[in-house]
């Protein structure tokens, strides 16, 4: 599977496990909501204060397991760096990931302020290897 295939089926498919590493070097994984940027990047939105942002700032590594919304199906794996974007400069990208996710907010002021409220950053993700592609 290539970066392209991996980015079609998370541009249709949002529910995913993350993994980070503690740092103990041990795995934490998280159920996460993805979606894909215009530069072809996997996107999260999660709050600054979440472990898996302090993870990322001391290891970007990661790891996404991709899954269709009924769980069995078919799924991707992918591998990368994560790059954290703090608010004020994540939020033309959070407003970009609500969006492309869920399509037009009833009201986007209302959800600007709860990004700011809820300290919201982005996980902006670089592909360095797609796959498997399996079905299970």
């Amino acid at each position: 599977m290539d970066t392209d295939q991996a980015l079609d089926y998370i541009r249709a498919n949002h529910k995913a496990v993350l993994a980070t590493l503690k740092k103990d070097g041990t795995p934490a994984l998280s159920p996460m909501t993805v979606g894909v940027d215009a530069g072809g990047h996997v996107v999260i939105s999660t709050r600054q204060t979440a472990y898996k942002v302090r993870h990322i700032r001391r290891d970007p590594r990661v790891w996404l397991c991709v899954l269709p919304e009924g769980f069995f199906g078919d799924w991707v794996q992918i591998e990368g760096r994560a790059e954290i974007v703090d608010l004020p400069r994540a939020m033309d990208g959070l407003i970009d990931y609500y969006r492309s996710i869920s399509g037009e907010h009833p009201d986007w002021d209302d959800y600007r302020a709860a990004m700011e409220r809820e300290q919201r950053c982005l996980l902006r993700i670089t592909i360095a290897k797609a796959g498997p592609s399996v079905r299970g």
